[in-house]
């Protein structure tokens, strides 16, 4: 009997890579980026967004709205800022030691104290040798909240009251910062942002879902910590992903592999890209999207230096071509455009930066200087987005008019100008 032939079996089809803008889509989509909000925010949509970006680092320069407040406007729009304050006080969010000193969500503390009882943050380190060296006034200091109740740090008053900057903090706000870095001490509440301090046991008794420690040993928790970053990232390459959640060593494609096959990572070429690029498989539906081109970037905002979106340099020159230092750590006369420069995302890109300070007495949103990133050209749209992008972050700050000093180019300062005259906001 004459054997049946039967024809090759056909290769299977390996997916056309995502181009940049895809990647960027998809990385924007996830951070909360890609659109506006639709609608007014409600107070539960800033604990969802803090547990989509996984974390919210915290910084205190005040020049415009401290960094969590607005990476949270950013996403939220024109939002009550207590919301924050009130998420802390109600344990539905917490305050440790992740990329920096962070809100998390309360759902993901078991996995930061956790991590936090290795040793591996470089905080933690610290703070135990500061233990050893001022044991007798550490424990001190501890005792006073274990029986007299929680403490600020303003409550201790210092001797050199000329002192200022968190260099030269007093003893106690040291020793405070120390146990919260160890574990021993949380922050129950914020005080107009200074922090409360208390015992663990009080604040975690009051979280919200319920505190349970996590049982993942050290290598499950690398695992998770890998799986969230990539998560939160939208699309990564291997070397982005330790900086999330300041994890050493770093991460490498081998470390990937096993998530790979497991199926909880998924992994695509980008073009331009020298290496694969990683996504969690909750991802998928929007990788669909991404390739049938029905992932659309129509937000534009101003993000804060600390944004997640940008504070990793190497991923922002990577993914948006946008190069950028904070130059507020830079001496004056070295600094390129400014002390407190926002990035400006438009549509999907980010095409410029502004200097900005807000006046709160006078009610005045000062834009000291506005560049527009090379190649970018001030178009109608770009020049109406951004002019309502400013004019509602100055609004949301509490200082409604807008004064430009400086713009490059001149034109856009210009046309900036006579849409905001128009709207009645310039001063």
């Amino acid at each position: 009997m004459k054997s049946q032939a039967f024809p090759p079996l056909a290769s299977p089809v390996r997916p056309a890579p995502l181009s940049l803008a895809q990647a960027r889509r998809l990385h924007l989509a996830a951070q909360g980026l890609l659109q506006p909000l639709g609608r007014r925010a409600r107070a539960a949509d800033l604990v969802t967004t803090i547990e989509r970006m996984r974390l919210l680092q915290i910084d205190s320069i005040h020049v415009v709205a401290r960094s969590p407040y607005l990476v949270l406007h950013a996403r939220l729009g024109d939002y009550p800022s207590n919301w924050l304050d009130e998420a802390l006080a109600q344990g539905r969010i917490a305050e440790c030691w992740a990329h920096e000193a962070c809100f998390v969500p309360a759902a993901d503390l078991p996995l930061h104290r956790a991590w936090r009882e290795r040793g591996a943050h470089w905080a933690h380190r610290h703070a135990a040798r500061m233990h050893r060296e001022h044991r007798a006034e550490m424990d001190g200091l501890l005792e006073r909240i274990r029986t007299q109740g929680p403490v600020r740090a303003a409550d201790f008053p210092r001797a050199d009251r000329g002192a200022s900057g968190w260099w030269e903090w007093k003893p106690e706000k040291r020793w405070l910062e120390a146990w919260f870095a160890l574990g021993e001490l949380m922050i129950p509440r914020r005080e107009r942002f200074q922090r409360v301090y208390d015992l663990a046991g009080r604040v975690l008794a009051g979280l919200d879902p319920p505190f349970v420690p996590s049982t993942l040993d050290p290598t499950g928790l690398r695992r998770r910590f890998i799986l969230d970053s990539v998560r939160a990232l939208g699309i990564t390459q291997a070397r982005w992903i330790a900086d999330y959640y300041r994890l050493k060593p770093a991460v490498d494609d081998a470390e990937l592999a096993p998530l790979v096959a497991s199926g909880d990572l998924l992994a695509v070429s980008v073009r331009g890209w020298n290496a694969p690029g990683y996504l969690h498989r909750e991802h998928a539906p929007w990788l669909a999207k991404a390739r049938a081109g029905q992932l659309r970037a129509t937000h534009t905002a101003l993000l804060s230096p600390f944004d997640p979106l940008v504070w990793d340099r190497a991923r922002a020159q990577a993914m948006f071509d946008f190069e950028y230092v904070i130059e507020c750590y830079t001496p004056a006369p070295r600094r390129r455009y400014g002390y407190y420069v926002l990035p400006i995302l438009h549509r999907g890109a980010l095409v410029g930066r502004l200097d900005a300070k807000a006046h709160r007495a006078e009610g005045v949103f000062e834009v000291k200087a506005l560049f527009l990133e090379p190649g970018q050209e001030a178009t109608p749209r770009l020049v109406d987005d951004i002019a309502a992008a400013i004019a509602r972050a100055a609004a949301w700050h509490g200082t409604p008019a807008v004064r430009l000093k400086r713009s490059e180019p001149v034109a856009l300062g210009r046309a900036l100008r006579a849409r905001w005259k128009a709207a009645g906001v310039a001063r």
